[in-house]
């Protein structure tokens, strides 16, 4: 299983993928604290960095799954807030939603 897969969820929005840390990212990164994402209108490719985290317990840059446009961004990590990214519900740690 590549990295990515085990750091990052995917799933079909209104015909956007969204992109998502799993638990098994959060548990591996400990609390994050910045998080450096794209923004909308950001082409992102398979397999390069799609995000750099700084968290408690490493400093990791995780790949896409995938090669898009950048089409959303969750709104509270844009503005700074990284809590969501350490959420119980896994669904609320989303990251971007993509197009091809």
């Amino acid at each position: 299983m590549a990295e990515q897969d085990r750091y990052l969820w995917t799933k079909n929005v209104d015909g956007k993928t969204r992109v998502g840390l799993t638990k098994f990212g959060q548990d591996e990164l400990g609390s994050v604290m910045f998080a450096q994402l794209p923004s909308v209108g950001d082409q992102v490719t398979a397999g390069k960095t799609l995000i750099s985290v700084e968290a408690e317990k490493a400093v990791s840059d995780i790949e896409s799954p995938m090669t898009g446009k950048v089409v959303a961004v969750n709104p509270q990590l844009d503005a700074g807030d990284y809590d969501t990214l350490n959420s119980e519900a896994e669904a609320d740690a989303w990251l971007v939603d993509l197009t091809e």
